[in-house]
């Protein structure tokens, strides 16, 4: 018998989740220091009555990328506590292991079932214009240079209000739900850290989420299929220093093998087999106009159609940077900071969870699968994981109204989006024992 939603609660916890989603976005928090953030959530959980698996237990060291120095971290450790973070909890997440699953198990028989939302921040000075809703509300970030620009704080306060409504009626499910809350998705850092920790390898039913990414409001995809695989690298050059006047040959000039690799990174040759992307995002060097560079920076991404493209972009692009490197006869490290696969929604769940959005009829329209702009998202890590141990999985995006597009200074999202993810999840977890037994 399908479960009916109590629409008291739905209503209560909607109210709740807006409040959370407000104080997240206040306190924005980016990738490996959620410090704040993922003690407020740990110690809601807690409280409830869920299992938690904290910091270390579910996020492998080895796998983390775009790690702040220790330095920061610990700045950020004692920045969080100064705006309110837990102290009990903050010990588990000590050194940017910012990760929580939260297991609820029935006792009865039955899938498991795991919901991934993440919890970082952009690098990104929020907006005080006086136009721009958190600021005009008093809830824009006090944080410099860290802004909730692509919703995850949504995201965050959309887990708990999964949490808390699931837990009210417990009684109603069967086998186990596990939320995980994941940090630092921006840059593609951190769920390959939690997939190589296991967290998901005893999941049946798997399901991703996102707020907007170009979907109108009101309306909802069901299979997001359309993401790029990724990799993330910087590139360090060094060479010599000289005077630019009086000793140049004396010189290895660290800007002109950084300009050398961006010009040829970017005539790569494209691949036939599908899309194919690469950009140079950053490039930092030297320290006068009469000084042979000694140093220079880069910030790279490649991006392919499927793993196989973006293998090759990845391993022509350190061919080209070695290239310059020995062309000016200077050394380079270069460092993966960020990635993410291609992964593509198992096609059963998502028809089941097209039919049970239509069934809900609070859905302007529902698609089972999305052709918008195509970015990467690290959550594919987590699908790829499920489906090698022989689950199901999909990326699901709620469609929502924004003030600006997302990663800009003036982002901001309908919060009526809040109250229809709610009711999708709580209702794709309530039904998957129906699911279990029709496959």
């Amino acid at each position: 018998m399908s479960h009916v939603l109590n629409e008291n609660q739905i209503n209560h916890i909607t109210q709740q989740m807006i409040e959370w989603r407000r104080d997240l976005h206040q306190h924005a928090e980016s990738g490996w220091v959620e410090f704040r953030t993922s003690t407020i959530v740990a110690d809601l959980l807690d409280k409830l009555g869920y299992e938690l698996a904290l910091g270390r237990d579910v996020i492998k060291d080895e796998s983390r990328m775009g790690l702040p120095s220790p330095e920061f971290l610990a700045q950020q450790e004692l920045r969080a506590l100064e705006q309110g973070a837990i102290e009990k909890w903050l010990g588990y997440f000590s050194g940017g292991f910012t990760g929580i699953v939260a297991t609820l198990d029935t006792g009865k028989p039955g899938p498991t079932v795991g919901v991934r939302v993440d919890m970082d921040a952009l690098d990104l000075q929020e907006s005080s214009d006086c136009g721009h809703i958190p600021s005009q509300h008093g809830f824009g970030s006090i944080n410099h240079n860290m802004m909730h620009a692509c919703g995850h704080d949504g995201h965050t306060s959309i887990g708990l209000g999964v949490a808390h409504y699931l837990m009210a009626n417990k009684s109603a499910l069967t086998g186990k739900v596990k939320l995980l809350f994941q940090p630092a998705e921006e840059g593609t850092r951190g769920a390959k850290s939690m997939a190589d920790a296991g967290v998901v390898d005893d999941v049946d039913y798997f399901v991703a989420i996102h707020l907007g990414t170009g979907v109108p409001d009101g309306e909802m995809v069901c299979g997001n299929d359309n993401f790029l695989a990724t990799t993330k690298f910087n590139v360090e050059f060094h060479g010599r220093p000289a005077h630019a006047g009086g000793n140049p040959e004396e010189g290895k000039s660290a800007i002109l093998a950084a300009a050398q690799a961006t010009l040829g990174l970017h005539v790569i040759n494209r691949h036939s087999g599908g899309a194919s992307r690469i950009n140079v995002g950053v490039i930092d060097a030297g320290t006068g106009r009469n000084v042979i560079a000694q140093h220079a920076h880069l910030e790279v991404e490649c991006r392919g159609e499927n793993n196989q493209i973006n293998e090759y972009m990845f391993a022509r692009s350190q061919d080209v940077i070695k290239g310059a490197a020995l062309m000016y006869d200077i050394d380079y490290h270069l460092d993966v900071v960020g990635a993410a696969q291609r992964s593509v929604p198992s096609p059963e769940w998502v028809s089941f969870i097209e039919n049970k959005a239509q069934q809900l009829g609070c859905f302007k329209q529902v698609h089972n699968g999305f052709g918008g702009a195509a970015g990467s998202e690290d959550a594919t890590y987590l699908m790829e994981r499920v489906k090698e141990h022989g689950g199901q999985a999909t990326y699901m995006i709620f469609g929502t109204e924004l003030a600006a597009c997302h990663h800009n200074d003036k982002f901001d999202f309908n919060e009526t989006v809040l109250e229809n993810a709610l009711r999708m999840l709580t209702t794709i977890v309530l039904s998957a024992p129906e699911f279990a037994d029709s496959h």
